[in-house]
């Protein structure tokens, strides 16, 4: 059958574990509600897109098998220092937020490009060594090693759109008018706050670097 061809027997579990594990709110996530929140759908849809991509290149790395970063302690923390070194930016960037008297006020706020968007989401997803971690003890526990590369493949591109429709569902929930309209007394408390759990993502980090 065309479906046992292009998915392993395991592709349930592989799934439902992929998606429990996107419920489960990390920089990423804060980052695009930060961003949807000020910008809306138009200035945050390239922030979800280069998160997905972040997430499948490092899916394609663990297809392809290079356990560099899992098994070199020196690529690791050199990914994970500048990763932390990044989310305290972002994070000091987002607790300057200035409080707007209306929601017109957030509209009329300079949206980023949507290259800087896809930088910014990208490099969030890259700068984060568990990403890798993640994907390739999914794949090599649940997926086992009888999966073909057909099968792999399949659940790699399963996983990218699924970050990529999940980002893009919260991203366009936040951007509702109604939504919008609800928060728009508390859009800088909602970035203030974003912005302190990405500096405490990152502080966390760079603790484990302390003697």
């Amino acid at each position: 059958m065309l479906f046992s061809t292009l998915f392993p027997v395991a592709f349930p579990v592989l799934a439902l574990a992929h998606f429990v594990a996107l419920l489960s709110p990390g920089q990423d996530f804060f980052l695009i509600v930060a961003h949807s929140i000020r910008h809306r759908l138009y200035g945050s849809r390239y922030i979800c897109l280069g998160v997905a991509l972040g997430n499948a290149i490092y899916i394609a790395i663990a297809i392809l098998g290079w356990t560099s970063i899992r098994d070199n302690q020196v690529v690791f923390s050199v990914v994970e220092i500048f990763g932390a070194i990044y989310l305290l930016w972002i994070g000091t960037k987002l607790l300057k937020s200035k409080r707007n008297n209306s929601l017109l006020d957030a509209e009329q706020k300079k949206v980023p490009s949507a290259m800087n968007q896809l930088i910014l989401g990208l490099n969030s997803a890259l700068l984060n060594p568990k990403n890798a971690l993640f994907y390739m003890s999914i794949m090599a526990v649940i997926l086992g090693n009888e999966v073909t590369l057909t099968q792999q493949i399949s659940c790699g591109v399963w996983m990218f759109l699924v970050v990529l429709l999940w980002n893009l569902l919260i991203a366009t929930t936040i951007g509702q008018p109604r939504v919008q309209t609800y928060l728009k007394q508390g859009i800088h408390i909602i970035e203030r706050s974003a912005g302190v759990v990405l500096i405490c993502f990152g502080v966390a980090l760079l603790v484990n670097y302390l003697p």
